[in-house]
């Protein structure tokens, strides 16, 4: 992989990871660098399942890929806030 595609990867993730973010509703306590993180990871994952289903070649934008990618990383996000919400309480 090159530094071009790495950096590509990083940004997408970002976008997405901010795109699940905002789908989630209330506040999310977590870094940046883990939205970033579940961002990359939902592309990733979003991309392969397109391509099961066979929805990952359209012309144009592919929305549907699009759709995939950001509901994982609303899933991701949520996971994550369940977890650190539930350490959160158990400490007291």
């Amino acid at each position: 992989m090159t530094v071009t595609g790495i950096i590509t990867a990083l940004i997408v993730g970002l976008i997405i990871g901010a795109l699940g973010r905002l789908v989630v509703p209330g506040k999310q306590n977590i870094p940046i660098w883990l939205t970033m993180v579940i961002g990359v990871v939902a592309a990733l994952l979003g991309t392969v399942l397109a391509r099961a289903v066979g929805v990952d070649r359209t012309a144009g934008v592919d929305w549907t890929e699009l759709l995939f990618q950001v509901v994982l990383a609303a899933l991701g996000v949520a996971l994550v806030v369940g977890i650190g919400g539930r350490r959160g309480v158990s400490r007291r």
